[in-house]
């Protein structure tokens, strides 16, 4: 099983171990809603996904419902029924174990920020680099 949860601990989860599919997506409604430049996605049957606490649940669009924890903050689920009945998406960076899942592609990159293509070729440190 995957497991993970928010900040603080008020809401938790556990899924089948295995994500439908695990996408990073770049869409400005994703990079709103978490303040970020980028938010990865673990696709899963909504049966299969048990939630223990109450997430507060947004309407971001039309069809589609952001849950998070109302203490905290943190961003943890996604639904909408016209894209994908049935099914739950995480935000795979609150699991316990990140990794757990290989990431599958990127989604939206029509609306990626600029220099969010070119990481690569940014320099790279371990921690907070040194003082100069």
């Amino acid at each position: 099983m995957l497991t993970g949860g928010c900040h603080c601990g008020a809401i938790r989860y556990e899924t089948a171990d295995e994500a439908i599919h695990h996408a990073l997506c770049h869409c400005i409604d994703c990079r709103k809603a978490a303040g970020a430049p980028a938010v990865a996605w673990a696709l899963a049957p909504a049966d299969q996904v048990s939630i223990t606490g109450d997430p507060v649940w947004y309407a971001s669009s039309a069809d589609g419902r952001r849950g998070f924890c109302g203490a905290c903050g943190t961003g943890l689920f996604y639904t909408n029924d016209v894209i994908f009945p049935g099914q739950i998406d995480i935000q795979s960076a609150t699991l316990d174990d990140p990794d757990a899942i290989p990431l599958q592609g990127q989604i939206q990159i029509a609306e990626r920020i600029g220099w969010m293509g070119h990481l690569d070729r940014l320099p790279a440190f371990e921690r907070y680099p040194e003082a100069p």
